[in-house]
């Protein structure tokens, strides 16, 4: 998880060992992460090729590794769709950390 800053990931740490202990519900545990992580932000077609080539492998590896198919990942590079959710996450943390971080 990527933090605002130090005292959200504190904070979000603390209140997360609550959640996990049924002190704390489901919409204050919410709440405190849309406060505290930092936002996954929009990937443009050209990011998405870029962060592919720059890890040397093909559509299609690229695709099985995300667990899409290689036409999904062909429509984000020519920017007819947008990748979101779990999918834009992952995208993301290929781009911080490499293709390995999600092997």
């Amino acid at each position: 998880m990527k933090y605002n800053d130090i005292i959200c990931q504190q904070i979000h740490e603390h209140i997360s060992d609550l959640y996990e202990n049924g002190l704390v519900d489901k919409k204050t545990m919410d709440k405190f992460d849309k406060s505290c992580l930092a936002p996954v932000k929009p990937l443009t077609s050209n990011e998405i090729c870029e962060i592919r080539e720059k890890e040397g492998i093909s559509q299609t590896a690229f695709a099985h590794r995300l667990n899409v198919s290689k036409n999904i990942v062909a429509a984000w590079e020519r920017g007819t769709r947008t990748p979101k959710g779990a999918a834009l996450k992952l995208l993301t943390l290929v781009q911080q950390k490499g293709i390995d971080a999600i092997a």
